[in-house]
């Protein structure tokens, strides 16, 4: 009792050994000093997870672009770059040579365009002694150039279109030259240039503006009409795929003419249209112009076949139309042009033949309409039959309606011995 109560007061001391624990399994670590924590080292590049000691200067491969990459490794990115080079400075190239062949034409016609037309361009202004002959020509697009001509004595405008290659797209230009030589209905790329006069024929006083001066030119009216026909000289090569293109040459015949070369022909509706259209400056100016010559056209009717009666009515065109030479002379071509703008002077002069000749060519334009007036007539008298047979059906549909389930029932019965009665009358009539 007395060492219990010092234990609780603390009057007895502690024994220096320790009193042997129970459990003999942890009797080594008893006497065991408590771990001290160690010193502390800072690294550089943090833990390794035991990889190897970290060097006094990290390795930056992946921090330098030039260390990670070589050239090897952008060897698609380069052809890709090398095909749009190439692309482009085929483009390039391309262009500037369809510029350049187009300012070469123009610089060519210039001097004839101007000396015959008061305007010339889309300026609307007259031109100068000093034009320049490139503002006389305006590109519609990179194979595409157009120029427009007016204010002349018998003609009311004149269209000019050039049309060449697409040397900007090599590519295109291969493609359509191996249809071309594969098919005939796709023509192989050219370079060529069609002109297009539309003369006035007596109707100055709708066309010329009312200004100081146009009263002159109405009281001409009458000079510069002429007759109607088609009448044409065609580059040989080019005949079929005409008749086939054009209404207006499809009803023409063919007939070769010793003035001209033995590759052209003449398309006409009367010999005595040819007599006096074929003069000797003419077929001289083909002749000089050689193969490169596709026609001439002199035609009031329309280009497709027409349909109503409203696209029979005669509009008078000439049509020139030629393929440019590669090396850009055209020394012998410039006297076709200049012909051909003045070939309106000479139908206005020349072109009025004789009622036989003048019948003949009507002939085949009257048996034309007759057919559009047939085709009409045939396809009012259906729409009149189908608006009958609406008609006739709304009836028999109220008619229907109206009566009950039973009279519904006789009614159809009716009309089904009916039907079956003309049906057996058409095969006893066959029979």
């Amino acid at each position: 009792m007395a060492d219990f109560l010092k234990n609780i007061l603390g009057g007895s001391k502690s024994t220096a050994t320790p009193v042997p624990s129970a459990d003999s399994d942890f009797a080594d670590f008893a006497g065991a000093p408590p771990p001290a924590p160690g010193a502390f080292e800072a690294t550089g590049t943090g833990a390794t997870f035991g990889g190897p000691a970290p060097t006094a200067v990290p390795y930056t491969k992946w921090y330098n672009i030039h260390e990670r990459y070589s050239l090897s490794d952008f060897r698609a990115e380069g052809v890709i770059l090398v095909i749009i080079a190439v692309i482009f400075t085929l483009h390039f190239i391309g262009t500037r040579l369809n510029k350049a062949k187009a300012r070469a034409w123009i610089k060519a016609h210039a001097p004839i365009l101007t000396g015959e037309f008061a305007v010339v361009g889309f300026s609307g202004m007259p031109q100068g002694p000093e034009q320049d002959p490139e503002k006389l020509l305006k590109g519609k697009s990179l194979f595409e150039y157009a120029t427009y001509a007016t204010g002349r004595q018998n003609v009311a405008f004149m269209d000019v279109k050039l049309s060449l290659k697409k040397r900007f797209n090599p590519l295109m230009t291969f493609v359509e030259t191996a249809m071309g030589f594969f098919m005939d209905s796709f023509g192989t790329p050219e370079d060529w240039v069609e002109a297009v006069i539309y003369p006035f024929d007596g109707k100055e006083a709708q066309i010329v503006p009312a200004m100081p001066g146009a009263a002159e030119l109405r009281s001409k009216d009458s000079k510069s009409s002429f007759d109607g026909f088609v009448w044409a000289i065609v580059n040989k090569d080019k005949m079929k795929q005409l008749r086939e293109d054009r209404y207006d040459i499809s009803i023409t015949f063919t007939k070769d003419n010793s003035k001209l070369p033995i590759w052209t022909t003449v398309m006409s509706e009367s010999a005595e249209v040819t007599e006096t259209l074929l003069t000797n400056e003419l077929a001289a100016a083909i002749k000089k112009a050689g193969d490169l010559f596709d026609y001439i056209i002199i035609s009031d009717q329309p280009v497709d076949k027409p349909k109503t009666l409203d696209e029979t009515v005669p509009r008078k065109r000439l049509y020139l139309k030629y393929r440019l030479p590669s090396s850009n002379n055209y020394d012998d071509l410039t006297p076709l042009l200049s012909y051909f703008v003045r070939i309106p002077d000479h139908l206005a002069s020349s072109a009025h033949f004789r009622p036989e000749v003048l019948r003949k060519i009507r002939a085949v334009r009257d048996e034309n309409i007759k057919h559009i007036q047939k085709a009409a007539e045939e396809e009012k008298a259906e729409e009149r039959q189908a608006e009958r047979d609406r008609a006739k059906k709304a009836k028999r549909d109220a008619e229907l309606n109206a009566l009950d389930a039973k009279a519904q029932k006789k009614y159809l019965e009716k009309e089904r011995e009916k039907e079956l009665r003309k049906t057996s009358k058409r095969q006893t009539v066959r029979a």
